[in-house]
């Protein structure tokens, strides 16, 4: 076992050099449809290389804590925001680049109605919900080529609630 991972809430400050946070705090920009809609506007920066945006609906199974880190992915070519269609928080896992190889994991866990834009190239785990439904709208790069770079650790680690 490589070690423990301790769960932190996950806030624009510390998520900031890996992504965006996607929530709507802080005033809104400006009020549209007859003054009865707040706009957050440009909440994340989408980010591809080449292809376009897509928009894709991911159906994921629960996973449960402690939750075994064996493999973390990234995708050079486009961003990547998780967008969920419930209140449920879920769980976000990130890690630092180190010459081309993922560093120490973070652990997040959302707040509910928080969702997460990862910056082009991100290590990151793969999309952990925590409650049933694991339902969400994903935007990401559609378009040719590989756009994903998986890495399993030797020893695995062992994600645990804070």
């Amino acid at each position: 076992m490589s070690g423990d991972i301790f769960i932190q809430p996950l806030t624009a400050e510390a998520f900031a050099p890996f992504g965006d946070v996607l929530d709507v705090t802080g005033t809104p920009d400006k009020f549209i449809n007859q003054g009865m809609c707040a706009r957050h506007h440009d909440r994340a920066r989408v980010d591809f290389a080449d292809g376009r945006a897509g928009i894709s609906l991911f159906d994921a199974v629960p996973r449960s804590l402690p939750y075994l880190l064996e493999m973390v992915e990234r995708h050079p070519e486009g961003s990547q925001a998780f967008l969920p269609m419930t209140q449920h928080p879920f769980l976000v896992i990130v890690a630092p680049d180190e010459g081309g190889q993922p560093g120490r994991p973070l652990a997040f866990l959302t707040a509910p109605g928080q969702g997460i834009n990862f910056h082009r190239g991100t290590w990151h785990g793969v999309l952990t919900p925590l409650n049933d439904p694991g339902l969400f709208a994903v935007v990401d790069r559609i378009g040719e080529g590989t756009n994903l770079q998986e890495h399993w650790f030797d020893a695995p680690y062992n994600v645990l609630d804070a």
